[in-house]
Formats: C-alpha cells, sequence, structure tokens
C-alpha cells in the first residue's frame, strides 16, 4: 500500500512544490511587478544617501567651508526626518492604496533630490536633508508590507533579500558615480561633480516615480487593478488564507492598540528590530580611513569605497535565499552577524595590520544582511492582523531609527574618525544583543511563527478552547506550506 508524500523542495527551487501551474504563473507576475521596481527604487535612494557622504569627502566641504561633524549632522537630520514622517503611516498602509501612496512619494523625493545641487549652506543642506527624508521615509516598511501582503512566509525572504540589493548597490554605484562625474562633470556648466551626482540621481527618480502608478500592484485588499484580475486576486487570497495570513483590513480600533501594545511580543520585536538598527558601523568610516591613509586621489578612494557594498550583495543574497530554502532564520541572522562582529572587533582593537583593517571595513555590510530576514520574520509573526503588521512594521523601524538619532553624535562623532574609538566597541555589543534577541524570539515564537499561533493576536496566555483549536489549524497550513518547521525560513 502506497503512502502519501510531501513534495520536497530543493535549494535551487523558486517555487513551493505544492503550488498549482495557476499559483507559480501568479508568484512570477507578482515577482516581475514587485522585486523589480521596489529593488530601483529602493537602489537610487542608496545613491542619494551615499552621495551625502560621498559629496562631503569629494569637494564638498571645501567648497562650503565645512571643518566640523557636519556630515554627521546631514546624517542625523536624515534620521530625525525619517521618524517625524514614519508615524502617520501606521494608519494610511492599511487604509490608503499602496500603488498611490509609493509613487507620490518618491515624486516629492525626486524633486527634493534634485534641489540638493544647487545648495550653497550649511542650512540650506540641512532643509533639503530634512525634506528628502520626509518623503523617504515608509518606503522601506512600506516594501516589507507590501510583500508580506502577497506572499508567503517561505517566500519572503528572497524577495525581501532581491529588493534590499538596492542598499548596497545604491552606496556601490554611488562611489563609482562620483568617481566618474569627478573625471567628466567636474567643471561642467560651471559645477563641480559633487553638485551633478545630484542631478543624475533626481534625472533617474522622476520617471520611475511615474512608472510606479501603473505597476506597482497595491496589496491584496486595495489592489491596482491595471495589473491584476480578479482571477489574480482570488488565487492569491487563497494561497494566503491556507497559511492563516488575514488579508482584508479592519477598522482601526483603541482596543487593538491597547491588545498590541500590551503584549510581549510588541516590546521583544521593538528591542530586537532596536539592536539591529545600532550594529552597524557608521558608513562613512571606510572613506574616512581612506582619507586618512594620504595614499589615493578622491576618484580612487570612492572606486575603493565600492569593495564593502560590492561584498554586501553577496551577503545578502546568500543570506536571505538561505532562510527561505535551508538555514533556520535565527542561525542565518546568527552568522551574518557573526561576521559583522569580528570587523568590529578588529576596528575596536584598531593597532593590528592593515590588511586586517582592509578584511573589516571590506565585510561592513554583513551586518545590513540580516534586515530582509528580519522584517520578513516581523511580516510572518503578525500574518493574522493587517493592521497589527503595519503598526509594527512602522514603530519598529520609527523607533530604531529614533536611536540612531542622537547615538551617533556620541559614538560616531566625525571629529573621531576614521577611528571612531567609542563607535565600534559600542556596535560590537549590539551585534551580541542582537544574535541573543534573536533567539528569545525564536524560543519563545517558533523560527516560523508557528508558536505564536496558539495566541491569537498574542494574549499572551488568555487563549481559549476555540483559540486553541484555530491556532492549531492554522499552525497545520503553515506547516504544509513551509518546507521545514524547524530548520528552513525580513
Amino acid at each position: 500500500m502506497g503512502t502519501a508524500t510531501t513534495p520536497t523542495k530543493r535549494w535551487y527551487h523558486w517555487y513551493s512544490p505544492d503550488d498549482t501551474p495557476e499559483e507559480r504563473k501568479l508568484v512570477l507576475k507578482l515577482d516581475l511587478l514587485i522585486v523589480p521596481y521596489a529593488f530601483v527604487v529602493y537602489w537610487v535612494k542608496y545613491i542619494d544617501q551615499g552621495n551625502i557622504n560621498n559629496a562631503y569627502l569629494s569637494g564638498m566641504a571645501d567648497d562650503l567651508g565645512f571643518h566640523g561633524n557636519e556630515l554627521i549632522h546631514f546624517q542625523t537630520i536624515f534620521t530625525v526626518g525619517n521618524v517625524v514622517a514614519l508615524l502617520p503611516f501606521m494608519y494610511l498602509f492599511p487604509r490608503v492604496p499602496m500603488h498611490y501612496l509609493v509613487p507620490t512619494l518618491d515624486l516629492m523625493w525626486g524633486i527634493f533630490t534634485l534641489l540638493q545641487y544647487r545648495a550653497t549652506s550649511y542650512a540650506e543642506i540641512m532643509a533639503y536633508r530634512f525634506l528628502v527624508s520626509i518623503f523617504e521615509a515608509s518606503y522601506f516598511p512600506g516594501v516589507h508590507y507590501v510583500l508580506g501582503s502577497w506572499y508567503k512566509s517561505n517566500e519572503i525572504g528572497r524577495r525581501g533579500g532581491a529588493f534590499y540589493i538596492g542598499l548596497t548597490l545604491g552606496f556601490l554605484t554611488a562611489s563609482l558615480l562620483q568617481s566618474a562625474t569627478l573625471d567628466y562633470l567636474d567643471g561642467v556648466n560651471g559645477l563641480p561633480g559633487w553638485r551633478w551626482l545630484f542631478i543624475i540621481n533626481a534625472i533617474i527618480t522622476l520617471p520611475l516615480a511615474i512608472i510606479g502608478y501603473f505597476i506597482y500592484p497595491g496589496t491584496i485588499d486595495k489592489p491596482n487593478r491595471l495589473v491584476l484580475s480578479q482571477r489574480d486576486l482570488d488565487i492569491a487570497r487563497k494561497r494566503l488564507e491556507k497559511q492563516g495570513t488575514q488579508v482584508k483590513s479592519a477598522p482601526f480600533s483603541w482596543g487593538l492598540a491597547k491588545r498590541l501594545f500590551s503584549s510581549k511580543r510588541f516590546w521583544l520585536v521593538l528591542i530586537w528590530d532596536s539592536f539591529f538598527f545600532n550594529s552597524s558601523a557608521n558608513t562613512a568610516s571606510f572613506l574616512l580611513w581612506l582619507k586618512s591613509l594620504h595614499r589615493y586621489s578622491s576618484a580612487t578612494q570612492n572606486e575603493l569605497n565600492s569593495i564593502s557594498p560590492a561584498l554586501g550583495i553577496f551577503f545578502i543574497l546568500f543570506i536571505n535565499i538561505s532562510t527561505d530554502l535551508w538555514l533556520d532564520r535565527a542561525w542565518a541572522i546568527t552568522l551574518a552577524s557573526s561576521i559583522n562582529f569580528t570587523g568590529l572587533v578588529i576596528l575596536s582593537i584598531w593597532e593590528v595590520p592593515e590588511g586586517a583593517k582592509w578584511f573589516a571595513y571590506s565585510v561592513q555590510y554583513s551586518s545590513v544582511a540580516v534586515s530582509s530576514v528580519l522584517y520578513g520574520w516581523v511580516n510572518v509573526l503578525y500574518r493574522d492582523n493587517i493592521e497589527e503588521r503595519a503598526i509594527v512594521l512602522v514603530l519598529a523601524t520609527a523607533i530604531s531609527t529614533m536611536w540612531t538619532c542622537w547615538i551617533p553624535l556620541f559614538t560616531y562623532p566625525t571629529v573621531d574618525g576614521p577611528r571612531f574609538i567609542k563607535g565600534y566597541p559600542f556596535s560590537a555589543v549590539m551585534a551580541v544583543c542582537l544574535v541573543a534577541m534573536t533567539f528569545v524570539i525564536r524560543y519563545t515564537y517558533g523560527p516560523n511563527g508557528e508558536k505564536d499561533t496558539k495566541h491569537v493576536n498574542d494574549r499572551d496566555g488568555s487563549e481559549d478552547e476555540s483559540t486553541d483549536t484555530i491556532g492549531a489549524s492554522t499552525t497545520e497550513g503553515a506547516k504544509k506550506d513551509h518546507i521545514s518547521v524547524v530548520d528552513t525560513s525580513l
């Protein structure tokens, strides 16, 4: 007598083995609509964030007479704008169609990115950086909100990783573009090279914003009907409901807020994400070290600065693909954080061979490789409530970002560079805390949130008999859709 067997998913398989042909067609369609657009827009945003570092060290500081902590101030005001602007999106994500919201914010972001080219003073740059950050703030949690609205828990990692490559590629190409502008555009129409990069950035951004209105799919609850049929929506809704994901938003209530803010899960996630946000070295530290060697031209410094983000692409792809296919989320975070910790310890010691410093700076981007793993995990933990998922994604980003508004002023002041005697040890401690909290989350809720489904809406022990029934059936659905509850997994 034959026995039924569960299809086995290999590491090189893109789809789940139990997906129907229609589901595979839908997943491919979503991949083409979401991932390339999210990646390209994020890439352009991080060209801008890399630009401010490169521009400062490639002529801006000299042209505008900066000689102190202006660079860290520019980074800090950007962070402040992020925190201020994020909070309304807890309410807006479930209620405003994402295919309208995201392109509109991107359009405004592009306009103020362009205006940075004409800055003539410290105050003007501070104002532009603040406004750019206002319109950029919601993009990162917004993409993860959209990913969690369409994909199953064992599909999010690869898509989140592909999107997040935009960060490393943005910093990488910012260095290369800055090098090219210094060589070829410096002085054209009377503008120095660092000003041209802001112009190029905006030229790429503005058309992307327009395209977004036509191709970004929105969410199942508020879809972009230009690109999705009713059949697409029916298939998407069915495959997500099978694993316990809520697909329709409900009115906001104070009861929901009270339940969320009184839950242990919420506070653990906030602490966890705060450790992650503070576990990275200052992004300008490598450039400051290269400049301190007095060995390379500005163009060569920018080219060498691309080493770290180039390796970051590998780290992001490996870590995020692993979590979907063969590596537990907790161990993926541990692996990336261990590499980051090693580099931070080397930089903390400082008096080491120069080759060790090259290694330490080169692996800096291993720290950000865990981002989509962590945020994908949050999506899974809150898959049973759209409003809670939106609130947690936004608040976790806002509160974690808030710490980076003021902590770098003490840990990574520009005048302490490139050694940053307080910064590197602080980030190393945060990396250790990140790993510790990761295993607290894993132990409490399971590697795929399967333990948490027994506590609907995380009432922390107040479930009744009917809740147990719901939790058990949801868990079984999640297990069926997963490769493995234990050994697989922003």
